[in-house]
C-alpha cells in the first residue's frame, strides 16, 4: 500500500450515488438514535411535577434524578467507540435499542424513587451509546458532496423526537383531565408517557436490520468484497472502487489501532483535535439550551403562565427548533460548518442576554411585568432559533467528520462524553441556580455563548466538502 493515495481524486469528492433516496433511507434509519435522544430528553418534562408530587422530594433530588440519565450518557458514550470498533457499528445500534426498550417499560412502572433513577441510567447508557454511532455511522456511509445534509439527520431526529414527545405529553395530559397523575390505562399518566418510548425504541432496533454496515469499518475487519458492495451503494457504481478501499486502508494505516490510548497527545494528554472535539461538545451544552427542553414547563409556569399554556409554549419551541434545524441543513453544505457556528454564537448571546434581561425583573401578582414577560418569550424562541440552526446541527457533523479514520470512533466518544457531562452539570444545577437568581443563571450561558466565537475562530477548522481520510 506505499503508493496508496493519501487524499482523494475528484471522484471521490463529487461522487453522487446512483440511488440517493436508498442512501436518505440510510442516514434516517441511522438516526433514530437521535430521535430517541430528543423524546426521553423532553418526555421526562411532562413528568417533573408529578414525580416532584408523588415521591415528595425538593429541587434538588428531583434535579439529580432527572439528571442522572447524563450520567449514563456519558459512559455510555465513552464506551461504545470500543464496542462499535470491536463488534460493528449495527451491532452498536442493536444493542442501544434493547437497552432503550428495557428502560421505557421500567421507566414505566417504578416502585420507588431509586428505582426510578436506576431505569433512566440504563435509558441514558443507550442514549450515549446512540449519540456517539449516529453521526460517525451517518459520516462513514455519506458521499462527501451529501455528508453535511446527511450528517444533520442526527439532529433534526433529536428535534423531531423533542416535539413528538411534547405532542404526546400534551395528548396525554388532555386525556387524563390535565393532571400529570390522572389515571390512564390503569397507570398514572406520567407513567404511560416515559412508557411510549418503548414504540420508537423497538422501532430503532427493527430498522438497524434494514442498513448496511459502514464500509469503513468493514474494511479495518477486512471484509473488501463485503465494503466495495456497500460502496456502490452509496457512492455510486462509477467510481473507483479499487482506489476508494486503498484510499481508506492508507488512511487507517496513517493511524494506530482505535483505543483511548491512542487518543493521547504527549503532555496535552489528548491530541489537539481531540480537544476541539471536546471544546465543541461542552459549548454546545454550557449555553444551557437543554434547560429549554427538560425544565421549560416549570420555567414558564415560575414566571405566571399557567400550566396549560406552558405546555403550549414548550410546544411552540420545537416548533421553532424544527425551522432552525431545517435552515441548518439547507445551508451547512453551501456556507460550511464554521460559518454557521458563528452566526448561532452571534443570536445565542443576543437572544440570552434579553432573558437575563427580562427574568431581572420582580414578579407582580407572581408573574413578570407584560413587557419583561413578551421579552422572555420572544427571546427564548430567538435562542432556541439561533441554537438550531448553528451549534445543533454542526456540532453532530463536525464531531462525524473531524477525526482520522483510524480513532474516529474513539475521539468521538470522548467528545460525546463530554457533551454529556456538561448537559448533566446544567441540568443538574438549573433548579438550584434558578432559585438563587435566574437573571444571574442566565447570564452565565449568555457568558458561555460567548466564549464559543473566540473558541470557533481559533481553534475549529472547516470540513466542510473533504473526504474523511483527508481529516486529522
Amino acid at each position: 500500500m506505499a503508493n496508496a493515495p493519501q487524499t482523494p481524486g475528484p471522484a471521490a469528492r463529487t461522487a453522487h450515488p446512483d440511488h440517493l433516496g436508498h442512501v436518505i433511507f440510510i442516514a434516517a434509519a441511522a438516526a433514530m438514535g437521535g430521535f430517541l435522544f430528543g423524546y426521553d430528553s423532553s418526555v421526562i418534562n411532562g413528568a417533573v411535577e408529578a414525580v416532584r408530587d408523588r415521591y415528595d422530594v425538593g429541587s434538588a433530588l428531583l434535579a439529580q434524578v432527572i439528571a442522572i440519565a447524563l450520567i449514563g450518557c456519558a459512559v455510555g458514550a465513552a464506551t461504545a467507540g470500543r464496542i462499535a470498533d470491536r463488534i460493528g457499528r449495527i451491532r452498536c445500534m442493536q444493542i442501544a435499542s434493547v437497552l432503550f426498550t428495557v428502560s421505557a417499560v421500567g421507566s414505566a412502572l417504578p416502585f420507588a424513587l431509586w428505582d426510578l433513577a436506576m431505569w433512566r441510567i440504563i435509558g441514558g447508557f443507550a442514549i450515549g451509546m446512540a449519540s456517539v454511532i449516529g453521526p460517525a455511522y451517518i459520516a462513514e456511509v455519506s458521499p462527501p458532496a451529501y455528508r453535511g445534509r446527511l450528517g444533520s439527520f442526527q439532529q433534526a431526529a433529536i428535534v423531531v423526537g423533542i416535539a413528538v414527545s411534547q405532542l404526546v405529553n400534551w395528548g396525554l395530559l388532555n386525556a387524563a383531565g390535565g393532571d400529570q397523575r390522572g389515571r390512564l390505562m390503569g397507570l398514572e399518566a406520567w407513567q404511560v408517557m416515559l412508557g411510549v418510548m418503548v414504540v420508537p425504541a423497538v422501532l430503532y432496533g427493527l430498522l438497524s436490520f434494514a442498513i448496511p454496515e459502514s464500509p469503513r469499518f468493514l474494511v479495518s475487519v477486512g471484509k473488501r468484497e463485503r465494503a466495495r458492495r456497500i460502496l456502490a451503494e452509496v457512492e455510486g457504481e462509477h467510481i473507483d472502487f479499487d482506489a476508494r478501499i486503498a484510499e481508506i486502508e492508507h488512511a487507517m494505516r496513517r493511524e494506530e489501532k482505535s483505543s483511548f490510548k491512542d487518543l493521547r497527545g504527549g503532555n496535552h494528554f489528548f491530541k489537539p483535535i481531540v480537544w476541539v472535539g471536546i471544546g465543541l461538545s461542552a459549548f454546545q451544552q454550557l449555553v444551557g439550551i437543554n434547560v429549554a427542553f427538560y425544565y421549560s414547563s416549570t420555567l414558564w409556569q415560575s414566571v405566571g403562565i399557567d400550566p396549560t399554556d406552558s405546555f403550549f409554549y414548550s410546544f411552540t419551541t420545537s416548533i421553532i427548533n424544527i425551522i432552525g434545524t431545517v435552515i441548518a441543513m439547507i445551508f451547512v453544505d453551501r456556507i460550511g460548518r464554521k460559518p454557521l457556528a458563528l452566526i448561532g454564537s452571534v443570536g445565542m448571546v443576543i437572544g440570552l442576554s434579553m432573558e437575563a434581561w427580562a427574568f431581572s425583573y420582580d414578579l407582580v401578582d407572581g408573574k413578570l411585568p407584560a413587557t419583561q414577560g413578551w421579552v422572555a418569550l420572544v427571546a427564548a424562541h430567538w435562542f432556541v432559533l439561533f441554537f438550531a440552526l448553528s451549534w445543533g446541527v454542526v456540532v453532530w457533523v463536525f464531531l462525524g467528520e473531524m477525526f482520522p479514520n483510524r480513532i474516529r470512533a474513539a475521539a468521538l466518544g470522548v467528545a460525546a462524553s463530554a457533551q454529556w457531562i456538561a448537559n448533566w452539570a446544567i441540568t443538574a444545577s438549573f433548579p438550584s441556580l434558578a432559585d438563587w437568581n435566574l437573571s444571574g443563571t442566565y447570564v452565565i450561558y449568555t457568558c458561555f455563548a460567548a466564549l464559543s466565537i473566540p473558541f470557533v475562530l481559533k481553534f475549529v477548522k472547516e470540513t466542510k466538502g473533504k473526504a474523511l481520510e483527508e481529516m486529522g
